[in-house]
């Protein structure tokens, strides 16, 4: 049987390499897309690295497995909490390799962080794995857990770039040490997968969009798009391999930035309670300027390790709380309605939230800036999700444009602004492209659904597909797989759990809690 590579390239999309692949840049992503099969994706919403990446393992949307973003609101507990790896109720398409025979191996997969048992291999990565705020986790973060001195021995491997990249100006050090992982994240995976005679490998390139991100379509985002494309042209001549490259979301350059708990406490919809975290943004004092500082005198590492995390998490950001911290900024039982980031949006069920629902999605179809309506589309959660565990997602979700960030900060005191930290912020728009000895070129394949990716990993290994897997086979075959269905598989026994503080961390350097 062929072995199957899978390259989870995160926040890629065509509107970003489609110039540099018309300009001749990236020569091997053309080959691909001229003699394999490729076409643009559709993300579940919100597009996010949480939940996208388990929708793309799970073959489900967030209502199948109940992560709904990186963290979880339960207004009516007057709660919310960082979601980790084991939130996660759903088996992955490794588990039904597994369960038919196969090994399988997950290399610096976001959403998996603590690492669970497989059989072969579990490498976390991405932004929930963590050990401290700043520091980069340095055990703990592999299945088996020996696995994890061997790639630091062999490899010099590691979870996370050092030093960090947190701004738009740091374009030497903290670029450098990103290109390096994405050299090693391609390294690691190749070599296990050869070494144990894996049948199937993921592998995540995740700071491939933390470029995106800080950079857009500038020089630094162009130099890892190069390894990347280096390393296609060495996979896609090997004769043993199916290569499938795919994002978990894509991006677009960044033009609103929409601060959507400051419009819902503008409109009516927020009651707030002063805090001293408004005291301490209006007198300028945040945590971005203190890590501008503590990076120019070198006392990152310092700092992160002798001031409390309780004293660390005093100091707001500049747009505001979030997480729990902003319930402490509100009247909840005033408050009608609080928002994550990026697309979901809850009602307190204190009010009547059918009317409270019908008046919020009106109002928002009716924000605009000069571009136009922020948002393509403004949904009732159910008419997106499905599942078990749709009645605890949000109620509202939008779908915010191209070129749109939703930023959730309370107490920033703007609503909309340009650019903030990101330059380009996620749309729902990735990729897919696949090439290899079982898959028949097709050239370009009308926009599929990021769900469809594990059943065709599944039938190109003769698995037979889990009836819960919302996707579908994918028209890649020289003819019908003929898989069949199958019951799902039960994963409740192999998720495990974790301090969701650490996670939260992590998220808030990287900007996806800011």
């Amino acid at each position: 049987m062929t072995k199957t590579l899978v390259v989870g390239l995160d926040g890629a999309s065509w509107e970003l390499l489609d110039p540099w692949i018309e300009a001749g840049e990236l020569p091997n992503l053309a080959a691909l897309r001229d003699t394999g099969t490729w076409a643009g994706t559709q993300s579940c919403l919100p597009p996010v690295t949480f939940p996208n990446w388990k929708c793309y393992s799970s073959g489900k949307d967030p209502g199948g497995f109940g992560v709904f973003w990186f963290e979880n609101v339960d207004l009516a507990a007057g709660e919310i909490n960082v979601m980790n790896g084991g939130d996660y109720d759903t088996a992955e398409l490794w588990d039904y390799l597994n369960d038919e025979g196969q090994s399988a191996g997950v290399v610096n997969m976001p959403t998996m962080y603590p690492p669970r048992d497989i059989d072969d291999l579990v490498v976390a990565g991405g932004p929930d794995a963590v050990e401290g705020e700043y520091r980069s986790i340095s055990s703990g973060y592999t299945s088996p857990p020996e696995l994890a001195d061997e790639l630091e021995s062999r490899f010099d491997y590691s979870v996370h770039p050092d030093p960090l990249l947190s701004s738009n100006d740091e374009r030497g050090a903290e670029v450098e040490a990103i290109l390096d992982l994405l050299e090693k994240r391609f390294e690691v995976a190749t070599t296990l997968m050869d070494e144990r005679d894996l049948d199937f490998v993921h592998v995540t390139l995740f700071y491939l969009n933390v470029l995106h991100h800080f950079f857009w379509d500038d020089e630094p985002s162009l130099r890892a798009w190069k390894i990347v494309d280096e390393w296609v042209g060495r996979l896609d001549d090997r004769e043993d391999l199916n290569l499938v490259l795919m994002s978990d979301h894509g991006c677009d350059a960044t033009q609103t930035e929409f601060y959507i708990n400051e419009w819902l406490a503008e409109n009516g919809y927020q009651v707030r309670d002063t805090s001293v975290d408004a005291v301490l943004t209006r007198i300028g004092l945040d945590r971005e300027n203190l890590l501008a500082v503590a990076k120019r005198a070198g006392l990152v590492d310092t700092l992160a390790r002798v001031v409390p995390e309780s004293i660390q998490q005093l100091v707001p950001q500049r747009d505001g709380v979030k997480r729990d911290r902003k319930l402490e900024a509100i009247d909840l039982e005033q408050t009608k309605v609080v928002a994550s980031g990026q697309g979901p949006v809850y009602i307190n069920p204190r009010f009547d939230v059918e009317s409270v629902r019908e008046s919020l999605m009106a109002d928002l179809r009716e924000v605009e800036d000069e571009h136009g309506p922020l948002f393509t589309d403004v949904y009732r959660g159910e008419d997106v999700y499905n599942g078990p565990y749709v009645d605890a997602g949000p109620e509202v979700v939008v779908d915010q444009r191209p070129g749109v960030h939703v930023n959730d900060g309370i107490g920033g005191g703007t609503v909309q602004s340009g650019p903030d930290r990101w330059a380009a912020e996620n749309t729902p728009y990735g990729i897919f492209a696949a090439s290899g000895p079982d898959f028949e070129p097709q050239g370009e394949l009308d926009r599929i659904s990021i769900l469809d990716i594990a059943p065709t990993v599944l039938a190109a290994h003769g698995c037979a597909v889990p009836t819960d897997m919302r996707g579908e086979v994918l028209p890649v075959f020289p003819q019908d797989p003929a898989v069949g269905e199958r019951a799902p598989l039960s994963i409740e026994d192999a998720l495990g759990s974790d301090d969701g503080d650490a996670v939260e961390d992590r998220l808030k350097q990287l900007g996806y809690m800011e």
